[in-house]
């Protein structure tokens, strides 16, 4: 079913970085140290690596339809979804209710909540300064994708 909204609609804005690297693109691992690190008392640190942490194999399930996005704007604050933040989006993962997914609308990508309510298919914002989007009887949207990691600079 394709959807529309009006285009005065407050929306995240989102910028393609491209696809996920392929199987012979060699992906960067890194080392991962086996000792967590304490959030609350400090512990004794171990200097032995227990592996390499490849971040592609850790990040990317389905290679060939994950993408990477870098978010413009601040409706899903609230979620851990920030101004700058990047997105790895997963064309292949069900976009079930309550996921957040990339929804183009209009031409435009955006990044919200998805929720369905009785009979309604809404896009909800996770900050209450944005208005939620009914796309349940609009054209012209399309599900393009789930938001399966954010990536975020602190």
């Amino acid at each position: 079913m394709r959807h529309e909204f009006q285009k005065s609609e407050p929306r995240v804005q989102v910028e393609i970085l491209g696809r996920a690297a392929c199987a012979d693109n060699a992906p960067l691992s890194l080392p991962l140290y086996s000792t967590p690190v304490e959030a609350g008392f400090p512990s004794p640190s171990e200097d032995d690596v227990e592996t390499r942490l490849n971040l592609h194999a850790h990040l990317v399930k389905h290679a060939p339809s994950t993408f990477f996005l870098r978010v413009h704007g601040f409706a899903m604050s609230n979620s851990g979804i920030h101004d700058g933040d990047l997105l790895v989006v997963d064309r292949a993962a069900p976009a079930e209710h309550n996921r957040i997914v990339i929804v183009a609308l209009d031409g435009e990508l955006t990044v919200k909540r998805l929720a369905r309510k009785k009979d309604k298919v809404l896009l909800m914002p996770e900050n209450p300064d944005f208005p939620e989007i009914d796309i349940t009887q609009r054209e012209h949207s399309h599900i393009w994708g789930v938001v399966t990691y954010v990536i975020h600079m602190l």
